[in-house]
C-alpha cells in the first residue's frame, strides 16, 4: 500500500483499497446474528455503516446527540430496506453523564453487543470546555468514547462468551494522529487556552483514539477475552465533520481531489473491520483502505498508551465523583 493505490484505488492485500464501498467490502456477509451499536451514526459515514451493517441484517442502534436528525436516519433507512432492524438512543460524547443514561438505556434494553462502533466526533473547533470542564476535541472525540467503552464492555464480554461470537470494538481514528502536540498528549496542559491549536488538538484526540484501542487491545488479549479492538482512518471525505473549517477543507479538496472519498467509500474500512470474516482474531491494529497500516512512533508506544489509559480514568473518577 502507497500514495499509489491511494490515488488509484487498487486493492492491497485484503483485496479493497481506496475506491471500494462499504456495499462492496460486506457483499455476502450475513449479518444477522449481531447487534451493533454506532456512534454518530445519523448522517455522513456513520449514517452510510449504519445502512449498511442494517442491509447485512444487523440490528443497528445508532448513538446521537440529534434524536431528531437519528429518527430521520433511521426512516430513510427503513425506507429504503423494510426488514431493517434500527433503534436510535440519544448520546453526546462531550457529556459524561449523557454517556452513563446512554449505557444505562441500553443495558435495560437487555440484548447482545457483538460490535461497538465508536464514529462520532468533532474537528477543528475553536478553544472551548465540555460542560464537564475538559477540552472539547478531547472530551468528545476521546475520552467520552473512553467512559462508553468501559461501561459496554462487560456486556461485550458476555454476549461473546453466551454466543462464542467475536466482539469487534472499532476505533475511527485519522491519519490526523500524525500532527499532535510535540509531547504527543498533553497530560499536564490539556486544557490550557494559550497554547491551544485546534488542529493539533484534533490530532491529538485521534492518537488518544490509537493508543485507547491498542492499550484496551492488550488488556483484553492478557484476560483472554474474545474481543477485539482495531483503529482505523475513514480517508478524506467531505461531512459536517468539517463545519468549524469548510473553507480550509474545500481549500485542501481543490489541491489533493484525487485523494477525497466519497461517503459509501469512506465507510468501507469501518464495515470491512467490523464485520469481515477475514478480520477474526485481529486485535490492536490501525487500518487505512481496508488494510492495515503503519501508525505513528506515538501511536505505537505501549508506555504513552499505559499513561493515557491510567490518565483517562484517573480524569473519569475526578469528573464522576464531582457529578454523583
Amino acid at each position: 500500500m502507497g500514495i499509489i493505490s491511494l490515488i488509484t484505488g487498487w486493492p492491497g492485500p485484503s483485496g479493497f483499497g481506496s475506491a471500494t464501498t462499504a456495499e462492496q467490502v460486506t457483499e455476502g456477509i450475513d449479518a444477522s446474528h449481531l447487534t451493533v451499536v454506532i456512534t454518530g451514526g445519523a448522517s455522513g459515514i456513520g449514517l452510510e455503516t449504519a445502512r449498511v451493517l442494517a442491509l447485512r441484517g444487523a440490528h443497528v442502534i445508532i448513538a446521537a446527540r440529534n434524536m431528531e436528525a437519528a429518527n430521520e436516519a433511521k426512516q430513510n433507512i427503513i425506507k429504503n430496506n423494510q426488514n431493517a432492524k434500527v433503534d436510535i438512543l440519544q448520546l453526546d460524547l462531550s457529556c459524561l453523564m449523557s454517556v452513563k443514561a446512554f449505557a444505562d438505556n441500553f443495558l435495560a434494553l437487555n440484548i447482545p453487543l457483538n460490535i461497538l462502533i465508536n464514529n462520532a466526533g468533532i474537528m477543528f473547533c475553536p478553544y472551548q470546555l465540555s460542560q464537564d470542564g475538559i477540552e472539547m476535541q478531547f472530551a468528545t472525540n476521546h475520552l467520552g468514547h473512553f467512559y462508553l467503552t468501559k461501561l459496554l464492555l462487560d456486556k461485550m464480554k458476555s454476549t461473546a462468551l453466551a454466543t462464542g461470537i467475536e466482539g469487534r470494538i472499532v476505533n475511527l481514528s485519522s491519519v490526523a494522529h500524525l500532527r499532535t502536540y510535540k509531547e504527543g498528549i498533553k497530560f499536564d496542559t490539556l486544557n490550557d487556552k494559550n497554547s491551544y491549536s485546534d488542529k493539533l488538538a484534533y490530532g491529538q484526540s485521534k492518537l488518544a483514539n490509537l493508543l485507547h484501542a491498542n492499550e484496551l487491545s492488550r488488556l483484553l488479549k492478557e484476560e483472554g477475552a474474545n474481543v477485539t479492538v482495531n483503529s482505523i482512518h475513514p480517508g478524506l471525505i467531505m461531512t459536517n465533520l468539517m463545519r468549524h473549517s469548510v473553507k480550509l477543507m474545500r481549500i485542501m479538496n481543490l489541491l489533493t481531489y484525487v485523494l477525497w472519498k466519497n461517503v459509501p467509500q469512506g465507510a468501507a474500512t469501518t464495515c470491512y473491520v467490523a464485520v469481515h470474516p477475514d478480520m477474526k482474531g485481529v486485535s490492536g491494529k490501525y487500518y487505512l483502505d481496508c488494510n492495515e497500516w503503519p501508525a505513528s512512533d506515538f501511536a505505537r508506544d505501549p508506555k504513552l498508551a499505559k499513561k493515557l489509559w491510567d490518565y483517562s480514568n484517573h480524569l473519569l473518577d475526578s469528573v464522576l465523583q464531582h457529578i454523583y
